[in-house]
């Protein structure tokens, strides 16, 4: 039943996934802003994490905030546009700096929390699947059945699994943790040649149409690190 009910949990909160394509030669400028003033966005809304990538996009930055409700969305963006020191301090100088930006809402699918990493100091593997029309009712049992066999092999630590509601539909973002890039390849190597993450795997990519990744370093100001 949990599959057949769309994407979101049993309750409202949602989650906001910006991502800012940064002008080359600005992102070690923006990098240190964020770290220098973001905190008086997060006066405003919960930040769930901040990161720039590393490896499959350059000069990109990802950030993903928490909502109770649209309401709640709808009055920290009135605040935000009214909060003169935000404003001044960081929205003036930080735009120029921006080549493009990206929005979607997404929910964590039933069947997962948002987690958190066992220490600071590792990377995190974003994971975007674009999965075929339908939704969580099509693919959500042999998705889940997926995801379940990696982390069952025990080399890397799920985060979270976000459901698009606006923005590119059915696609799917994966949040996963791992100590460092190379025990994510050994991890990911030694999955391939599970079995059981093989028969799982082939089962989900029915429903898929197409995937990308991207390697994570969280900023400073991340609260995952």
């Amino acid at each position: 039943a949990s599959f057949a009910t769309g994407p979101r949990q049993n309750n409202s909160i949602f989650y906001e996934i910006r991502t800012y394509d940064i002008k080359p030669s600005k992102m070690k400028d923006f990098v240190e802003m964020v770290n220098k003033h973001l905190h008086l966005r997060t006066a405003h809304s919960e930040l769930v994490g901040f990161w720039s990538a590393e490896l499959g996009a350059m000069n990109k930055v990802v950030h993903v905030w928490k909502y109770d409700n649209f309401a709640h969305r709808t009055a920290v963006r009135h605040a935000l546009a009214n909060d003169k020191e935000w404003q001044g301090k960081f929205i003036s100088a930080a735009l120029p700096l921006i080549e493009k930006q990206h929005n979607e809402v997404a929910y964590l699918v039933p069947w997962c929390q948002l987690g958190k990493p066992p220490k600071e100091g590792g990377v995190y593997e974003w994971v975007t699947f674009q999965m075929k029309p339908g939704g969580p009712a099509l693919w959500g049992e042999a998705f889940q059945a997926a995801i379940n066999a990696h982390i069952n092999t025990g080399y890397t630590k799920l985060i979270g699994v976000f459901h698009t509601e606006y923005g590119l539909l059915n696609t799917v973002h994966v949040i996963w943790w791992n100590e460092t890039p190379d025990h994510r390849a050994a991890g990911r190597h030694s999955a391939h040649e599970d079995a059981r993450v093989v028969a799982a795997v082939r089962d989900s990519v029915r429903f898929l149409d197409s995937q990308q990744n991207m390697l994570l370093i969280p900023l400073q100001c991340s609260p995952l690190k």
